[in-house]
């Protein structure tokens, strides 16, 4: 295990314990997440090194990596999979005029929206470090799919847009990576980002289960203000944030079997549901969100 001493955000050392939350999808240990009195950022503290993480990714129910449908959760996953696809293409063409524009999804898991991209005239590149997934990627989908490490290969300004979907919770070399998107990114490209809202009805509501905690593979749990300051400072410009909608139920259905086991479809539903309307008029507390920013 690894201790962070300084705030990622601000680099301040000034640090209390937020909530204690247990691993539910792999070793039942528990974690401490921890907030900074500064910035107010919460974060995984102490967390497993980048050897250690490797072992909590290695279970069935992990389903990012695969195309499951068994069982109910993995079902309601592909669904809300199969509606975001077409969603997050479209939301790309409001900023990006061109169809054949060069884009990067680091964190590309399958690569079904890479493939989506593709077939719509872009010109796509995965990053994927899960070997079974990357290989699936290559083979089935047809996406250039790379290591992790292979980011430091890519030409500067080589890409009209870069994304990370529900990715940069778990990068272990957080400012590192941000240097990376403002090096690989054109100028004006887009960087989109989307990230889990721990100040989220859902997330308040449920607590240590909440399952956009899902330490420890989520090092970080950003809020608005998080995301939009460490992304500033990196010379970005926040142009827009939007909610992913489905995300709250799916989100809850998953919450509430963390919490006996089983879980209540209809009580996920109703959270799910109440969580999704207090976004409409409350700003920033979308279950998930998505933050564009567009190179300064």
């Amino acid at each position: 295990m690894e201790k962070l001493n300084k705030c990622p955000i601000c680099n301040n050392s000034n640090f209390t314990i937020f909530l204690k939350c247990v691993d539910f999808t792999t070793t039942k240990e528990v974690f401490e997440i921890t907030k900074c009195n500064d910035c107010g950022f919460k974060f995984t503290n102490p967390r497993p090194n980048s050897d250690e993480i490797l072992k909590y990714y290695d279970s069935p129910e992990y389903i990012s990596h695969t195309n499951s449908n068994q069982g109910i959760i993995n079902w309601t996953y592909q669904q809300v999979k199969k509606f975001s696809i077409e969603n997050k293409y479209k939301l790309i063409r409001s900023f990006v005029k061109r169809k054949d524009f060069t884009i990067l999804d680091i964190g590309c898991g399958t690569a079904d929206f890479l493939k989506y991209c593709q077939t719509q005239g872009a010109k796509c590149s995965g990053v994927e470090p899960n070997p079974k997934a990357r290989e699936y990627c290559i083979n089935t989908n047809n996406i250039n799919t790379f290591k992790e490490e292979d980011i430091d290969t890519f030409k500067n300004e080589s890409f009209d847009v870069i994304t990370m979907w529900h990715v940069l919770e778990h990068v272990h070399t957080l400012n590192r990576r941000i240097e990376e998107l403002n090096k690989l990114i054109k100028k004006d490209g887009i960087v989109i980002i989307a990230l889990p809202n721990p100040e989220s009805f859902d997330a308040i509501h449920y607590k240590q289960f909440w399952a956009g905690f899902d330490v420890p593979r989520h090092l970080y749990h950003f809020s608005s203000k998080n995301i939009i300051q460490l992304m500033e400072a990196a010379n970005f410009n926040h142009i827009q944030t939007r909610p992913m909608v489905f995300d709250s139920f799916y989100v809850s259905l998953l919450s509430e079997k963390y919490i006996n086991g089983k879980g209540n479809i209809i009580k996920a539903f109703c959270i799910g549901f109440f969580s999704y309307i207090n976004s409409l008029f409350r700003a920033n507390k979308s279950s998930s969100q998505i933050y564009i920013f567009r190179k300064a």
